[in-house]
């Protein structure tokens, strides 16, 4: 009883730990929702079902846990996003230099339970971050009026039913609550404003690269996710499962403010007419995810594994966000045109069983990015195709207690860059990412 509490006490602390920042993966998706399967780069995600955290990526894989079981673990990610000037354009901005590391490490933390009801009945509790993003560059820099600091955290609440309808199938169904939080700073352009810009309107030219922009914004919605698992023989499962796109109707507001001179003071105060500030909104629809994934024993040492995933990123093929007060409300205060794509990610991994209480695996996997040209790439996301190489142990302690450490390398092609937003004063910015990424994550396990 004493341990069950040290469990139910654990939970708050890590609802807690998601307002810390985090990092992307392809696209700002976060597949890391349990570091005991980075040692596999994720591969047999829907299929494996070894501890809790099979509640997110397949919640009939409780079926196969045992009475009580908890997991709770955290990645460290550390990207990396360095740009490098070829042809861009950016007034006052010009010579400022290119942003330094966008990157910076950042975690992610995850926590689970699942308790059997009977021996076919199981029901679970998932705490988790499915989305996130952070890229955070020098002020000034010759791209910061397109973006200074971008930043995504989310938290998702999942509680989930398994049932086992006879020893080859489960089925999984799972409801998710999720709480979004966005910070978006930026300069408000890269030099001289002319008069009659159409929003807001400007009564004199000013200089608005001494003007910083920051736009925040939250909501949360409701989502669902389901899944099978398909016990195909003694050695063999099939895994199925999908977590529903989520709709959101963002809220918050937009900031203005001056770097400290006269000029700024003098421009802040023609570019708002007393007012600092005006309410935004914006309709965001954060993609589906579906996976299908295959484990097989091929001896009493040998495991493999597959993982093959689409992630319906067209959902986002741009983001208006629209003022909702003040003399311009109505109008569109900015417009990231995404022009995302469908995106596919496939896995394979192999487990070999070193000795009774140690395992080691290792993984390789193809990630797409939704990203379609270097025209339609922004400076908040740099992101391309990755290739990932990973390798972990795991090290059952006790016959209750189990520790996952994996690391992962992430090799991200070089991504070219032509985002051309002069129309709205924010600069062409012309070049070449060089992006990449580690992570390491600790996953421990408890059956009781």
């Amino acid at each position: 009883m004493k341990k069950r509490g040290l469990v139910v006490r654990a939970i708050p602390a890590l609802v807690a730990g998601m307002a810390s920042g985090y990092a992307a993966a392809s696209g700002f998706q976060l597949i890391e929702q349990s570091a005991s399967g980075i040692g596999n780069a994720y591969a047999g995600s829907a299929a494996v079902a070894e501890n809790a955290s099979t509640i997110f990526s397949n919640p009939a894989g409780m079926t196969q846990l045992q009475e009580r079981e908890f997991s709770a673990g955290v990645t460290a990610v550390q990207p990396s996003f360095k740009f490098s000037n070829s042809a861009s354009s950016a007034g006052n901005l010009s010579a400022a230099g290119t942003g330094g590391d966008g990157g910076s490490l950042n975690f992610v933390p995850n926590g689970y339970a699942s308790w059997a009801v009977n021996k076919d009945l199981y029901l679970g509790l998932g705490i988790s971050a499915p989305f996130g993003l952070k890229t955070e560059y020098n002020n000034p820099w010759i791209g910061a009026a397109q973006s200074l600091k971008f930043e995504i955290k989310t938290l998702n609440v999942n509680p989930s039913i398994a049932y086992r309808v006879n020893d080859t199938v489960s089925l999984g169904f799972g409801l998710d609550w999720q709480k979004i939080d966005a910070e978006y700073r930026r300069l408000a352009g890269t030099g001289l404003a002319p008069t009659g810009l159409p929003s807001p309107p400007f009564p004199a030219a000013i200089d608005v690269s001494t003007i910083t922009s920051v736009l925040k914004v939250n909501d949360d919605a409701w989502g669902w996710n389901a899944g099978a698992l398909f016990n195909v023989s003694p050695a063999t499962k099939i895994g199925v499962s999908y977590r529903s796109a989520i709709k959101y109707k963002l809220t918050g507001d937009v900031s203005l403010s001056a770097d400290g001179t006269v000029a700024g003071a003098t421009a802040l105060a023609v570019l708002t007419g007393g007012g600092k500030a005006s309410n935004v909104s914006a309709d965001l629809k954060l993609p589906d995810t579906w996976i299908f994934s295959a484990t097989h024993k091929l001896n009493d040492q040998w495991e493999l594994l597959g993982d093959l995933s689409r992630t319906g990123w067209a959902s986002i093929p741009k983001l208006d966000i629209v003022r909702t007060s003040g003399v311009a409300s109505g109008a569109i205060a900015q417009t990231l045109n995404t022009d995302f794509r469908n995106t596919w990610r496939a896995a394979l991994g192999a487990n070999y069983k070193l000795s009774d209480t140690v395992k080691l695996k290792m993984g390789i996997a193809y990630d797409q990015t939704p990203v379609k040209a270097a025209e339609s790439r922004l400076v908040s996301l740099p992101d391309n195709n990755r290739t990932w190489l990973s390798v972990g142990t795991q090290w059952q302690a006790s016959k209750s207690s189990t520790l996952d450490v994996g690391l992962a390398y992430l090799f991200v092609k070089d991504a070219p860059i032509n985002n051309n937003q002069s129309a709205t004063l924010q600069g062409l910015v012309n070049g070449t990412y060089s992006d990449n990424a580690w992570l390491l994550g600790a996953q421990y396990s408890y059956r009781f």
